[in-house]
């Protein structure tokens, strides 16, 4: 007899609603006569996540294979992730810059920690039916630490992730003082995600190599993480359209390559439809949200400190109704009108 200690309610109308007040649903109620050899999914009337998770994970590539290019911008919270969700796009990413910004209140500059980050995906995961892909950086360590992130990845319900070749602590990719370490020890990490992470979890294999090593560098090491089964390749901070062409031109045609639009970065901000034109067919917009974020709260701040009050950025703010609709007001009203009838 086992008890499970993280029970979830049955998928099925039971308990409450069947005479069985939700008051009285103990964790004695969940004790159930297990065979140690099967699986949780497969207890009758159980709730599980395993085909959600398939669908977010396999859907990345499904993504891709219709027209025009896959634009993912950058999210940090369950709430950055919901407005995404909200405006339409199909896929979100958890951005490191974001996260160490809006965390921790400091510049990206390798001070998230791998329990951190897994926390994030965790809850941004949870708040959206979106295929959620998150940086995580160098993996925290050697390629047994990249293992267990990925696991945890997997676990929480993430897509995929980015796994870059910096030397730890990184930096964001458009910052100076940026250092890679040797693509032999970089390529076991790879490895080891992709083992971890199984066929469904999208890999994307980025290099900083651009800034230290030069273009011809971050090229190569692009080819070998093809050859290692990158699902994506990412040649982070091409400094001109040329460049992003040269890397283009040196890998396979169906190998999905990544550009990074960073607003006043180093790499020219380009059209969502250009540069798949340009054959590049996932483009990520990480920290415009943010930066669109702080610039509101720097202004509503700033009236709020002169006025005294904020009807002078009125227009400037979303209505109280539309922020308790889009956190799921209504949908606690009923569940809880449910449990009292």
């Amino acid at each position: 007899m086992f008890t499970i200690g993280r029970a979830y309610l049955p998928c099925r109308a039971g308990f409450a609603g069947r005479g069985m007040p939700l008051a009285r649903i103990t964790k004695a109620t969940f004790s159930v006569s297990l065979d140690p050899r099967r699986s949780l999914g497969s207890i009758p009337g159980l709730c599980h996540e395993s085909s959600s998770t398939s669908n977010r994970m396999n859907r990345i590539g499904a993504l891709l294979s219709g027209d025009g290019p896959l634009v993912i911008p950058g999210v940090y919270d369950a709430l950055s992730a919901k407005l995404a969700a909200e405006a339409g796009f199909r896929t979100v990413l958890i951005s490191g810059y974001c996260l160490s910004a809006t965390r921790l209140g400091e510049p990206d500059f390798g001070l998230l920690t791998q329990t951190e980050v897994l926390d994030a995906a965790a809850r941004i995961v949870a708040a959206v039916d979106l295929p959620v892909l998150v940086d995580i950086d160098t993996g925290y360590g050697n390629a047994f630490n990249v293992e267990r992130t990925v696991r945890e990845l997997v676990r929480a319900g993430a897509a995929g992730c980015f796994l870059e070749d910096q030397v730890w602590p990184k930096r964001c990719g458009h910052m100076e003082g940026k250092r890679v370490v040797p693509l032999d020890e970089y390529l076991p990490k790879l490895t080891a995600a992709r083992a971890a992470g199984g066929p469904d979890f999208w890999i994307t294999a980025r290099t900083d190599a651009r800034a230290t090593d030069g273009l011809d560098e971050a090229i190569r090491r692009a080819r070998a993480f093809v050859e290692h089964g990158a699902s994506c390749v990412f040649v982070e901070a091409p400094e001109s359209a040329d460049e992003m062409a040269r890397v283009r031109a040196a890998l396979p045609a169906d190998v999905p390559l990544v550009a990074n639009m960073v607003e006043q970065g180093k790499t020219p901000l380009r059209s969502g439809a250009e540069l798949a034109r340009a054959g590049y067919r996932l483009v990520l917009v990480p920290v415009a949200p943010l930066l669109a974020a702080a610039h509101g709260l720097r202004t509503l701040f700033a009236t709020l400190a002169r006025d005294g009050e904020t009807r002078a950025v009125a227009d400037r703010l979303l209505l109280f109704g539309e922020l308790n609709a889009l956190v799921g007001l209504d949908e606690k009203y009923r569940r809880e009108r449910d449990w009292i009838a």
